[in-house]
């Protein structure tokens, strides 16, 4: 294969990924005239056009789609290829784009993308903090955290990586002047704050009961409703791997803790069809051994 076709091909991948041909060119510190240069040379290699693009935005074409997911297998493959014949496997380079929701994200996954960058400097990570469930191949990702009780997707590989489960709790504040809480049932006198993304937000699993609540509040994230509930605005059903050590430190209490919700998964998923490269394997194993046999929050 020709070095400018696999010059294109690696311009055309970051574009694809960043969303942009201007975060491309500053990404690989070249002009936006130069990418701009190479996707047409691609596109007239191949007769087909891949990006469709106005002054505003851009996005792929079906066909675009198509060879971005066939791009970043045939060159992850390389890349691999060329770390095992040098035997350099532990001198990772090359860029890895992470999905990951924005309260487990921030308090659990930054610190070990810090030190999984200190041993690899030459590793780029482009971090998306987004709780909303993106579609892998369109956004580029090549890891998805995603906390849930099942899979909807069959299509994309997991790796199950932790189980936790959420915890009903309230801070001693609004509990001092607020009803017994003794039973599902009592929720329904109380200010219950919703996260709004849950299946069925109004409805917690309690145990065997379900029971219908509501609040004044109600938002798509569950870091903003555990900064209401230490504020003393009312009762959360939030992940223990967010509040525990709030727990932990009685500035929340938990509440009825004889009717357990379900556990659910923390899994590691990744695109169809793609092997993963050295640096995704390497990168999951990290955050693997990071989080411990057993996490704090268990």
């Amino acid at each position: 294969m020709a070095t400018d076709k696999l010059v294109a091909m690696r311009i055309f991948r970051r574009v694809a990924e960043l969303g942009s041909f201007t975060r491309a060119a500053d990404d690989l510190e070249i002009t936006a005239a130069t990418v701009s240069k190479h996707i047409a040379f691609l596109e007239r290699d191949i007769e087909t056009r891949l990006i469709n693009r106005t002054t505003r935005r851009m996005n792929l074409t079906d066909a675009g789609m198509v060879f971005l997911e066939r791009t970043q297998a045939l060159l992850d493959g390389l890349e691999d290829a060329e770390l095992e014949a040098r035997g350099l496997q532990s001198e990772l380079r090359g860029s890895i784009r992470i999905n990951v929701p924005m309260s487990f994200g921030l308090t659990h996954i930054t610190e070990a993308i810090d030190d999984f960058l200190r041993k690899h400097p030459k590793i780029r990570i482009d971090v998306q903090f987004n709780d909303r469930v993106v579609d892998l191949v369109e956004q580029g990702v090549d890891i998805a955290i995603r906390v849930r009780n099942q899979l909807s997707d069959s299509s994309l590989r997991a790796r199950p990586l932790r189980q936790s489960r959420n915890v009903v709790c309230a801070s001693p504040d609004y509990l001092v002047n607020a009803p017994d809480i003794a039973s599902p049932a009592d929720l329904a006198q109380h200010n219950c704050l919703v996260y709004a993304l849950h299946d069925r937000p109004n409805q917690w699993e309690l145990g065997e009961e379900t029971v219908v609540v509501s609040g004044n509040y109600r938002t798509d994230s569950s870091l903003a409703i555990r900064q209401s509930l230490l504020s003393g605005l009312g009762v959360g059903l939030l992940p223990r791997f967010l509040v525990q050590q709030d727990i932990d430190s009685q500035r929340l209490i938990p509440l009825l803790t004889e009717y357990p919700p379900k556990s659910y998964t923390i899994f590691a998923l990744f695109p169809p069809g793609r092997m993963q490269s050295s640096k995704v394997r390497m990168l999951v194993e990290h955050l693997d051994e990071y989080l411990g046999s057993r996490p704090y929050w268990e």
